[in-house]
């Protein structure tokens, strides 16, 4: 009862929905975290106009040249129409995948004191922060999750609880980095530009990538609450992986369609550089995250982004073919973030501040 009351006090008292939800006097959303949705604005997953496109990886890595072109000319049309697709033969093992899912559990299954060794400031830059909503300094509804995030690269940092995070995270950073730089390197030739373009003048070596985890508990009133909003990520390509639990939805054609798609698929979306690189050519999809009330669901997002100290611009090279002038203004990345998580594009386009 006392967590249930907690949540309908001032936001900064909350410390955990996994508290919450385990409350057994929990039966309806607190008021805290009304948010509604519309089932009129969902998609049929039936229609074809739907039908999430998938990126063999195996064909880009070693398939004939017939086939890595074709699955080249095929993300031109899916970068410009989803900006989402799913990857599948990517060669990341399905162990490691299901063995970060459960360093992941293992953390959020922690003490809430315990947990609470990793909170830190809203600085996206820190090694390491958990928390629960988004910005309780900020947020005018609360999210229904739980979450961590830790900086991955260029330097690698890990949580310390539960024993085996560090290893299996460090494994399964590097592999997905590696599908992930397969994919820019894919995007660039989609663009027609060499295959290490965007790694290049994105700084890529040194490129910013984290690691964050998202618990969402059952809730009581899954249609009046929200796990995450809509939002876009400020990054060039983000990879995401879940438990059995489906609950990412992306924008297509005005629609919100619920991903559905095998386990050891990668859910990839293109994110804000991206789009700003392109000129708008290619597109950052709108997404977020619903909740269910029947069993707990754990994303695993791995954003890949330039180094903070890069500053992005729409490349001269695809204005000048497009014969269309820069859309964006050009700025750096690590001010970017600050921008995009600042109070004043609080669920905004961050992309109304650098029209050009």
């Amino acid at each position: 009862m006392a967590a249930v009351a907690q949540a309908l006090e001032t936001p900064s008292s909350v410390t955990s929905i996994k508290s919450l939800a385990e409350s057994s006097a929990l039966n309806t959303v607190p008021s805290a975290y009304a948010f509604n949705i519309n089932p009129n604005d969902e998609a049929d997953p039936k229609d074809p106009e739907f039908a999430i496109p998938i990126i063999d990886m195996s064909l880009l890595t070693s398939g004939t040249p017939e086939q890595r072109s074709q699955i080249i000319h095929d993300l031109v049309k899916i970068c410009q129409e989803w900006g989402f697709f799913i990857a599948i033969n990517h060669g990341v093992p399905e162990s490691l995948m299901k063995a970060m899912i459960d360093a992941c559990h293992g953390f959020f299954s922690l003490p809430d004191e315990e947990k609470k060794e990793f909170k830190s400031g809203n600085d996206v830059l820190e090694m390491f922060k958990y928390g629960t909503s988004y910005n309780l300094a900020l947020d005018k509804v609360l999210l229904w999750r739980d979450f961590f995030k830790v900086r991955t690269h260029p330097e690698f940092y890990s949580l310390y609880k539960p024993a085996t995070f560090s290893e299996v995270s460090m494994e399964f950073g590097k592999r997905t980095r590696e599908v992930a730089l397969e994919i820019t390197k894919a995007i660039s030739e989609s663009l027609g530009l060499e295959p290490n373009y965007i790694y290049e003048k994105m700084n890529m070596d040194r490129g910013l990538q984290l690691l964050a985890g998202n618990y969402y508990p059952p809730c009581p009133q899954p249609e009046h609450a929200i796990g995450i909003p809509h939002h876009t990520d400020h990054g060039l390509v983000t990879l995401l992986i879940q438990n059995e639990m489906n609950g990412l939805q992306v924008e297509h054609n005005g629609k919100w369609l619920t991903v559905n798609g095998p386990a050891n698929g990668f859910f990839v979306n293109l994110a804000d550089q991206m789009q700003i690189f392109t000129n708008g050519k290619y597109k950052s999809v709108m997404h977020r995250a619903t909740v269910n009330n029947k069993a707990t669901r754990i994303s695993i997002a791995i954003p890949h982004g330039p180094s903070v100290d890069t500053t992005i611009a729409p490349a001269p090279e695809l204005c000048e073919r497009e014969g269309k002038p820069p859309k964006y203004l050009a700025m750096n990345y690590k001010e970017y973030i600050q921008l995009q998580q600042s109070g004043k594009n609080y669920m905004k386009s961050t992309f109304d501040h650098i029209l050009a």
